[in-house]
C-alpha cells in the first residue's frame, strides 16, 4: 500500500496518531452497534448456551483472521515484523495473565474494550471501572507492580527472543489461517440464523475484525515507508490505555498509533450509541456491584500486561496472526472466564434460590 501521498503532508508521528484515531472509529461504530464482547460470550458457553453473543464473537475472531490471512497471502502484511511477534513471549504470562483478565472481566461486566464501548455512551460504572483499568495497567508497565510482571512473566519464555507463529512452527501451510478463518465464519453464520440475529449485527460485528485487520496493514505499510522505525500493531486496550493516559498526564508525550486509538473508540462508539438515542447515564446499583467492577478492573489491567493483551488485543489482534502465546492466552480468558462465572455468578443464584 502506498503511502507516500500522505507521508509527503502530514508528520510520521501525526499520521500513526491518525491511523489510530480511524481504527478506533471503526471499531468502536461497531463493536457498540453488535455488541461485541468476550464476557458476554463465555458467560453463555458456561452457562451451556451457543447463543448471540457467541455467534458475534466468533464472527469478528473469524473476519479478522479472514481479511489478516488475506492480507498475509496477498503480500500487504507479514506477520513476523508485527511488534507482538518480534518480542519474547512469556508462556507463564499468557497462562497467569489470562486467567487473572478471563475472573476479572466476568467481575467487571465487561472486558476493557467494552468499558471503553460502554463508558463513551455514558455508563459511569464503565468509566470508573476503565480508568481503574488504565491506572492498573501502568503500574504493571512502568510502576510498582511492574518487577512482579516481569518476575511472573520470566518464568517460562520462548526461545530464541522472539514469539512464536503457529502456522510455521507447525510447519502448516500458508493457507491455513485462512482456512481456519472460514470455517470459523461459517459456524459463525449457522449460529447467527440459529439465534436469529439480524443482518446489521452481523455487519457490524464482521466490521470489528475488519478494524483490526487494517491497523495491521496500515501499521505494516507505513513502517516500510516511514523513515524513522515505526511499531507494527493494531487494536488493543492495555498498553494503550496506559500510554493514553500519561500523554493527558505528561509533557513529553509524543503521538502514535496507541493515543489514537483510545479516543477513537471512544468517539465512534460515543457517535453510534447518539444515532440510535441509545446514549444515557447509568451509576453502580450498590456498593457491592461497585467493589466487584473495581476488583475486577484491577485483576484485568494487571492480567493483560501480565498475558500480553486483553480480550481484544490477545484474543482477537494477536489471534488473528496466530502468535502463539496470544492464543494460549486467550484460552486461559475463557477457562478463567467460564470458572469465575460458575463460582461467583452461578452459585451465588443458587444459594439465593
Amino acid at each position: 500500500m502506498d503511502l507516500s501521498f500522505l507521508l509527503d503532508r502530514f508528520s510520521e508521528p501525526g499520521l500513526q496518531a491518525a491511523f489510530g484515531l480511524c481504527i478506533g472509529v471503526i471499531f468502536g461504530f461497531s463493536a457498540q452497534r453488535s455488541s461485541f464482547c468476550l464476557r458476554a460470550a463465555t458467560v453463555e458457553f458456561a452457562r451451556g448456551q451457543l447463543g448471540p453473543r457467541m455467534a458475534v464473537w466468533l464472527l469478528t475472531f473469524s473476519t479478522a483472521v479472514i481479511w489478516v490471512q488475506a492480507a498475509r497471502l496477498s503480500g500487504l502484511f507479514r506477520p513476523e515484523e508485527a511488534r507482538m511477534m518480534a518480542v519474547t513471549g512469556s508462556w507463564s504470562g499468557a497462562i497467569l495473565g489470562g486467567l487473572m483478565f478471563g475472573a476479572g472481566m466476568v467481575l467487571a461486566r465487561g472486558c476493557s474494550g467494552r468499558l471503553l464501548v460502554l463508558a463513551a455512551t455514558g455508563n459511569l460504572r464503565s468509566v470508573i471501572s476503565g480508568l481503574v483499568f488504565a491506572v492498573t495497567a501502568q503500574m504493571a508497565l512502568h510502576g510498582w507492580l511492574a518487577p512482579l510482571r516481569g518476575w511472573l512473566a520470566g518464568l517460562w519464555t520462548t526461545p530464541d527472543g522472539r514469539n512464536i507463529d503457529m502456522v510455521a512452527a507447525l510447519s502448516l501451510p500458508e493457507a491455513t489461517g485462512l482456512v481456519l478463518g472460514l470455517a470459523l465464519a461459517v459456524l459463525a453464520l449457522w449460529l447467527a440464523a440459529r439465534n436469529a440475529i439480524g443482518w446489521s449485527t452481523l455487519v457490524f460485528a464482521s466490521g470489528v475484525g475488519f478494524a483490526v485487520a487494517l491497523g495491521w496493514v496500515l501499521t505494516f505499510s507505513l513502517a516500510q515507508q516511514a523513515f524513522d522505525p515505526v511499531s507494527v500493531t493494531s487494536a488493543t486496550f492495555s498498553g494503550p490505555s496506559a500510554n493514553t493516559l500519561m500523554f493527558f498526564l505528561s509533557e513529553d508525550a509524543v503521538l502514535d498509533f496507541d493515543i489514537g486509538l483510545v479516543p477513537g473508540v471512544f468517539l465512534g462508539a460515543f457517535l453510534a450509541a447518539a444515532s440510535k438515542g441509545e446514549l444515557r447515564f447509568q451509576g453502580f446499583d450498590g456498593e457491592s456491584q461497585m467493589r466487584r467492577s473495581l476488583t475486577g478492573a484491577v485483576l484485568m489491567g494487571f492480567g493483560a500486561m501480565l498475558a500480553g493483551g486483553c480480550a481484544i488485543g490477545a484474543g482477537v489482534t494477536g489471534g488473528s496472526i496466530f502468535v502463539a502465546t496470544a492464543w494460549l492466552a486467550l484460552l486461559s480468558m475463557w477457562i478463567g472466564a467460564v470458572v469465575t462465572d460458575f463460582l461467583v455468578d452461578q452459585a451465588g443464584r443458587t444459594v439465593a434460590a
